[in-house]
């Protein structure tokens, strides 16, 4: 174990939300390797994990059985995914998804014992994603093939200000006691996945929107939006294409897409 005489520096709050809690803190401060040192919490059908790096290094090996889902809350990464080339920084604000038994070799070029570059690890089971995604099907109530499904893709995006919240709010879920806390993790799950299987289906329906088996009465309303952008958003005829109240409309779209028409 590596002894430092004063206290570690530990990765900055990101805009205000507390990414830190006692017991994470604590666990950080027991450091035993300085590149990727890891504290982890363990949950059914998941695990979260804080990987601390305190110096440089190149070609460090990352892989999970499960997929992985990454946030980046201090510092920088340069992530080589060599199954698809993929070379790129990988920044604070930014999620990085790895499919189930997907490698990826990093490269450290900014930490130090007073910077250290951290992130945030959560492994999800496959069956957890599969059940997230068949009661999102039903809910949706698709006629023809699902259309929420994971896909086992690299995914690497910015993330916006309520999966940053949500992700504190995992951290603390994770690393505290509570009597709830199995429930509470899991519905922190549930959104989690949710996002994800949210983004992949909005990317599908925007890039195979003409495709028979995608044809939904939201994709409609969708396809008509893509041919009219130029005219001003008529929110009663996108009802009147889907056939829906305005308010199941508003329902059924954010489900599929995570957003407001």
């Amino acid at each position: 174990m590596y002894c430092c005489p004063q206290k570690l520096s530990m990765s900055p709050d990101l805009k205000g939300i507390k990414m830190h809690t006692p017991q994470l803190n604590k666990q950080r401060q027991q450091l035993k390797v300085l590149i990727e040192n890891k504290v982890t919490f363990a949950a059914d059908n998941s695990e979260l994990s804080i990987y601390d790096t305190y110096e440089n290094a190149q070609k460090v090996a990352l892989h999970s059985k499960e997929l992985l889902f990454c946030a980046m809350l201090s510092g920088k990464k340069v992530m080589h995914v060599e199954s698809c080339q993929y070379h790129k920084a990988f920044l604070p604000h930014e999620s990085f998804v790895l499919a189930p038994e997907q490698g990826v070799l990093i490269d450290f070029e900014q930490a130090s014992l007073n910077a250290p570059t951290t992130c945030l690890a959560i492994e999800i089971s496959t069956d957890k994603i599969t059940q997230v995604a068949n009661a999102l099907n039903i809910e949706q109530r698709f006629a023809s093939d699902d259309l929420f499904a994971y896909t086992p893709q690299l995914v690497h995006s910015q993330h916006n200000s309520q999966t940053q919240q949500l992700l504190a709010r995992m951290v603390h879920l994770f690393s505290e006691p509570d009597e709830q806390r199995g429930y509470l993790i899991d519905l922190s799950l549930n959104e989690l996945i949710t996002r994800l299987l949210q983004q992949q289906s909005r990317d599908l329906l925007l890039k195979h929107g003409n495709n028979p088996q995608l044809k939904t009465p939201v994709n409609n309303a969708l396809q008509y939006i893509e041919e009219h952008l130029n005219e001003a958003l008529d929110i009663e005829r996108l009802c009147k294409i889907a056939c829906m109240s305005r308010s199941k409309f508003y329902q059924q779209f954010k489900l599929a897409f995570g957003t407001s028409p």
